[in-house]
């Protein structure tokens, strides 16, 4: 009897813990499509900003379109512990290859055996990206499989396929297409049903308004007959009524064959729309099919102040609208990606929804392929943005492997800037090249201009590090010195002790007498300055009337930026307050391209010599997001993905303030107010910094003084820390 349980009890252990079984549990992974790395994101983003119309023209961008590669080549060595059943689904056609033998036929299911293996196989598609997705009970297409646009492989004499060929093989690109059915060729934002707030009579039509600013496709209910209808868009009431001068319009012609539930093809973004039609088109009602990415919003903010949550709340629709298929500039008008404005999206991203998935589809869709003959956008700062923006998301994220699989791309845009230098080894425009900077009237950009000079030394930063991470000592020692070569000039030349501020611009080898903010508050937030000289700049150049100011949120980003990393939270604030109530005292929805608090009427909705040339809806207008994140709620990571972090809650005037900042696998949660703060992480090794009036008291750790009122206390991910002090008013 007692034999018999040690044996039942032995059965019973080996059937639980049978290698083959315990594998194929492990081994029932899901299955996702994959592709050329970057070539899915250039596509989709090829069909985003061709949808860009001007008054029901075709507008497309102003740069370099970049194509998939037609034919790739993708491989998985691995060794099945049991005979496996695949199922093969590909955008386009197929060529298979096991262990070197072609497989005959075009089944899509086929039997592997146990044991050690290598699959090939080859995908065509001229007009969509090729792409592959396989389901097995082991094998499965995931990001462990590797990929080839240029596939060296040779057969020899006996029909088998070369062992050694000198390809050149990377790892794949995923998104989130984890079925078969779910073709990536066919990926549509998600959207719902959103109904008009208000109609009106407007003339022979109608003016529907939908409340708020809002993005998508118009519908018609029980649309009869035959005729013209046209409809006009308008993120205000002006616009909608302009039908000469609004920026978007469908004419719609209907031959009485039409569903009676119609909806027009193309979104677009609106609060208003004005619809005329002729006398024999009729219809009962209008709404409207709201079109967005289904994103998480992670991020938090509350406070004693209830138009700053406002301005939150406000600013993070914003943020969304323009949270695409890529980080968009604007809904209504320009619908393309701009690194400059990407670059601001990222940030607050990572304070509200932290979907990073987002940031690396832009990236690479702003990167496109070689060879590089232009800067991003055409935009000599863009292409800075962009490589400040990688190892942004690198520190955020910790995500090592997007930037080990595209340094490459990282290596040939930076040799395109290197190139372009001067004989001081500074960049100054070349034919060909935008100098944006910011929409600033007689703004100057001529010559070697300061503001360039300190993106790109942030740019060599970037690559130094970047290099560090890919392996390449050689380049990280390259771009390290280039790099403080470059601060050394830029200080040599530029930084005025009699104006106590980096000048403005070299032109002809002499320095102009002209200050402006841009390389100035940058130099601040970059630690370029030492601390007597980011006073002085805080005096000279920041907090000085004298000085060209900033009416775009583009640039107010930085500037108050600049700002709070100079302790000035409270006069912040105050900025925020007026310049994002402004726009909220005015009926914003959303937050604006740009606000002059000077301007009146219909002077806030015009812009590039058009009336209604202004984006109502821009998503550089969001950056309160990022500020209270990081600013107020005092949340930043120290090290990649939040290994490290540091807390230094601001209250700037508040009562009190609370939020969560998100992490790559959980939040950073912190509630202060002028005698408690209460802070907690999911990961993560912290430190809170703050100011007392008195010795403080914590419910765990051990607090310990920096001086001069300045406090510390170590974080352990999973605690909560609760501190009683006196804020220092």
């Amino acid at each position: 009897m007692k034999t018999r349980k040690y044996t039942l009890l032995l059965l019973l252990f080996m059937l639980c813990f049978d290698p083959l079984k315990t594998q194929a549990q492990e081994s029932d992974v899901q299955a996702t499509w994959i592709w050329y790395p970057g070539d899915y994101e250039i596509w989709l983003s090829n069909k985003m900003q061709a949808r860009r119309t001007e008054r029901g023209a075709f507008l497309p961008p102003l740069w370099r379109y970049y194509s998939p590669y037609a034919l790739v080549t993708f491989r998985k060595e691995f060794t099945l512990p049991a005979k496996d059943e695949i199922q093969i689904a590909t955008e386009g056609q197929f060529k298979l290859q096991i262990d070197g033998m072609q497989q005959h036929g075009s089944s899509r299911k086929i039997s592997i055996p146990a044991g050690k293996h290598t699959v090939v196989i080859k995908v065509y598609n001229q007009e969509r990206v090729p792409a592959v997705f396989i389901q097995g009970d082991y094998l499965v297409t995931d990001e462990s499989w590797e990929v080839t646009f240029e596939d060296k492989e040779w057969i020899d004499e006996t029909g088998k396929a070369s062992d050694q060929s000198g390809t050149n093989w990377e790892a794949v690109g995923t998104w989130n297409f984890n079925s078969a059915e779910d073709l990536p060729s066919e990926f549509r934002l998600a959207n719902t049903p959103q109904y008009a707030k208000a109609v009106k009579s407007a003339g022979n039509g109608e003016l529907i308004d939908f409340g708020k600013e809002t993005f998508g496709y118009i519908q018609f209910h029980g649309l009869k007959g035959e005729g013209n209808v046209n409809v006009y868009y308008g993120e205000s009431e002006e616009e909608a009524m302009d039908s000469a001068y609004c920026e978007t319009l469908d004419y719609l012609h209907f031959d009485g064959s039409q569903e009676e539930e119609y909806t027009i093809k193309n979104s677009k973004a609106f609060r208003y729309v004005q619809v005329q039609h002729d006398p024999e088109v009729s219809y009962d009602s209008i709404s409207m099919l709201y079109e967005y990415l289904p994103v998480e919003y992670r991020g938090e903010w509350n406070s004693s102040d209830e138009l700053l949550n406002e301005i939150w709340d406000v600013s993070a629709y914003t943020m969304h609208l323009n949270t695409r298929e890529f980080f968009l500039d604007g809904i209504k008008r320009d619908r393309w990606i701009w690194s400059g404005d990407a670059y601001q999206s990222y940030l607050m991203n990572y304070y509200l929804f932290f979907d990073n998935a987002s940031v690396r589809r832009t990236l690479l869709a702003l990167r496109g392929k070689e060879p590089v003959s232009s800067h991003m956008n055409t935009i000599m700062d863009y292409s800075f943005y962009w490589f400040v923006g990688i190892y942004d998301y690198y520190l955020y994220s910790g995500d090592e492997e997007f930037i080990k699989n595209f340094y490459p791309r990282m290596v040939s845009m930076m040799d395109f800037c290197l190139e372009r230098r001067n004989e001081n080894g500074m960049m100054e425009g070349l034919p060909g090249d935008w100098i944006f900077i910011d929409w600033a009237d007689g703004l100057s950009k001529q010559g070697e201009v300061s503001f360039e000079q300190m993106l790109f030394a942030r740019s060599l930063e970037a690559m130094a590090v970047s290099a560090e991470i890919a392996g390449d000592q050689e380049g990280h020692q390259k771009y390290e010195k280039l790099s403080d070569e470059m601060k050394k000039k830029l200080f040599e030349v530029f930084w005025s002790k009699d104006h106590e501020a980096i000048m403005h611009q070299r032109v002809d080898g002499k320095v102009l007498d002209n200050v402006t903010r841009y390389a100035n508050m940058f130099g601040i937030f970059f630690d370029y300055f030492s601390e007597d000289q980011k006073v002085a700049v805080k005096q000279s150049v920041l907090l000085n009337d004298n000085v060209q100011k900033i009416t775009t949120p583009y640039m107010r980003f930085y500037e108050l930026e600049a700002l709070c990393a100079m302790g000035e939270q409270e006069f912040v604030l105050d900025e925020i307050r007026d310049y994002w109530g402004g726009m909220l005292d005015l009926g914003a929805t959303s937050f604006w391209e740009k606000y002059d608090p000077n301007e009146s009427g219909s002077e806030h909705l015009s812009m590039y010599g058009r009336p209604y040339g202004k984006s109502l809806c821009h998503a550089w207008g969001a950056s309160p997001i990022y500020l209270f994140g990081k600013y107020y709620l005092g949340v930043k990571p120290l090290s990649a993905g939040y290994g490290t972090y540091e807390i230094r809650p601001e209250l700037g005037g508040l009562e009190w303030m609370e939020g969560k900042v998100p992490t790559p696998n959980g939040a950073i949660s912190v509630h202060c107010s002028t005698n408690e703060i209460k802070v907690s992480s999911h990961e993560g090794e912290g430190v809170l910094i703050f100011k007392s009036r008195s010795k403080p008291k914590t419910n765990q750790g051990e607090v310990n003084a920096l001086g001069d009122g300045e406090y510390k206390l170590f974080l352990e991910a999973g605690k909560e820390y609760l501190v009683k002090y006196k804020a220092v008013k």
